[in-house]
């Protein structure tokens, strides 16, 4: 009887060891790796452009990972919101951007693209360098009537590598894999004024 209950409280002790695991090292393995520095929305004669920057390093497996030719995708997603006292919060834009991030053997040069712009880079280091500069992304179109200039809002940014992306092999090796896992927390600032956009000059 005695060797009985020291068995089960053996068992539950090697339990509690695990639950603990579980709970702790994805905590660990999820943390943000991409700092975001610098956010500003400006206006622009399409509305409101986004200008941020993003610091972050590749680890190994992923330089190894794109340099043999697996193509690394990155999202960008932006909200906007204005605050409400009797509800939740009300978002009024929501937009994503994806880079794609690639290496080509033939020209022996790294590629990073958005929607149909691609530019070209003798070096990996070039290319996340780009990739860190977010620069003149329309993230309110100048048509949009919900969002006015002089009025309070909350701006949201996040950057993250796509590992749903991934060649089906990748993903399976990226879940909780702590070498694939890139990613920044929400970035949230006040914009307590946009200032208005310029009108376009009559032609």
């Amino acid at each position: 009887m005695a060797f009985s209950t020291a068995c089960s409280k053996s068992v539950l002790d090697h339990l509690r060891r695990w639950l603990l695991l579980l709970v702790f090292v994805p905590a660990v393995a999820w943390t943000a790796e991409i700092d975001i520095t610098n956010p500003q929305l400006l206006a622009s004669e399409d509305g409101y452009v986004l200008t941020a920057d993003f610091k972050f390093e590749l680890s190994p497996r992923l330089e190894e990972a794109v340099t043999k030719g697996v193509v690394l995708y990155f999202v960008a997603d932006f909200e906007l919101s204005r605050a409400r006292w009797y509800w939740l919060d009300e978002k009024l834009a929501s937009r994503s951007q994806t880079y794609r991030l690639s290496y080509h053997a033939l020209t022996r040069q790294y590629r990073l693209s958005t929607g149909g712009l691609h530019q070209s880079f003798q070096t990996l280091t070039e290319a996340t360098q780009v990739l860190s500069r977010l620069r003149n992304w329309t993230v309110v179109d100048k048509n949009d009537k919900s969002v006015r200039a002089g009025e309070p809002y909350e701006a949201s940014l996040r950057m993250r590598l796509d590992i749903t992306q991934l060649p089906r092999p990748f993903q399976i090796t990226a879940l909780g894999n702590k070498d694939w896992s890139l990613s920044s927390d929400w970035k949230r600032w006040p914009v307590n004024s946009l200032p208005a956009a310029p009108q376009a000059e009559a032609r």
